[in-house]
């Protein structure tokens, strides 16, 4: 099957990103694929959860789940440079992929990496690092690094799981920076009391998955199209971009349902390109 072309990749992105590293005023986001986002703010760069490789492809080749990619990579992650944190909101590939972390951390010398605390063994294990390297977090526990606050909010996939410690398995989070606030969710349902844990972080830029929960996948669910808006909606999220969808042919949705949603209830969106980026603020 044809990829689904990236709106622009590798050499273009960083020059895009070069040329507003130092704006003076609000911050920019761009969608680098699934559930991967660089955020760029007042000189510092972060990434949520990167998955930047074909490894998921190559591991379930030849098998009766086969993970077949639907669209063009957007950058090599050893391009990906000056970044502060890069975060994981769980252990499956597509949020904690070695092939894609491995090489940013190897050319961000002093980056952070950010984790839920009941993943850090599996996490060392599959990155090599050292057991003491990740900064842990829990769902109602705050980091923060630099002009950065993560907030942990606990993610349903497809329940609230926890370690025998009491740690999330599955994690969002809320980050903090200047005036704003954005929450990526993870992999997460919606759940009872999820809005409660949200509205007080007054949320600017919600990014939330849309792929839906189909058990004839035999993975683990998420948010749809029509959830996801109505959620941005019941915590007044400022703008919400979707994500999670378009990567692997058996696991994706179409954006139009969440886009229609929106129209419909009055929530404002915004569907990004594979690779685009947006200026908020």
């Amino acid at each position: 099957m044809a990829l689904i072309p990236a709106f622009q990749q590798n050499d273009t992105l960083i020059a895009q990103a070069d040329a507003h590293l130092k704006d003076p005023t609000g911050f920019r986001i761009w969608w680098l694929g699934q559930s991967g986002f660089l955020i760029q703010y007042n000189g510092e760069r972060i990434l949520l959860d990167p998955y930047l490789s074909d490894s998921l492809t190559r591991k379930y080749e030849g098998t009766d789940k086969p993970h077949i990619r639907m669209s063009e990579r957007v950058i090599e992650p050893s391009m990906l440079k000056n970044i502060s944190i890069v975060s994981s909101s769980h252990n499956h590939t597509d949020h904690l992929d070695a092939e894609t972390l491995i090489p940013i951390l190897e050319n961000n010398k002093s980056i952070r990496l950010i984790i839920p605390e009941a993943n850090r063994n599996f996490v060392a294990t599959r990155l090599g690092c050292n057991e003491s390297y990740p900064d842990g977090l829990n769902d109602g526990h705050m980091l923060t690094v630099g002009q950065f606050t993560f907030h942990g909010i606990p993610a349903s996939h497809n329940e609230i799981d926890r370690d025998r410690q009491g740690n999330c398995l599955y994690m969002g989070y809320v980050v903090r920076f200047g005036e704003y606030a954005v929450y990526h969710s993870g992999d997460t349902l919606w759940f009872n009391g999820l809005e409660e844990l949200l509205l007080p972080f007054e949320v600017d830029l919600a990014i939330l998955p849309i792929n839906g929960n189909d058990p004839s996948r035999r993975v683990a669910g998420n948010l749809d199209g029509i959830e996801a808006a109505r959620l941005g909606r019941s915590i007044h999220a400022e703008l919400v971009i979707p994500c999670h969808y378009d990567m692997f042919a058996f696991n994706t949705a179409d954006p139009e349902s969440f886009a229609m949603e929106c129209r419909s209830i009055g929530q404002p969106y915004r569907v990004l390109k594979l690779g685009e980026g947006m200026a908020i603020g």
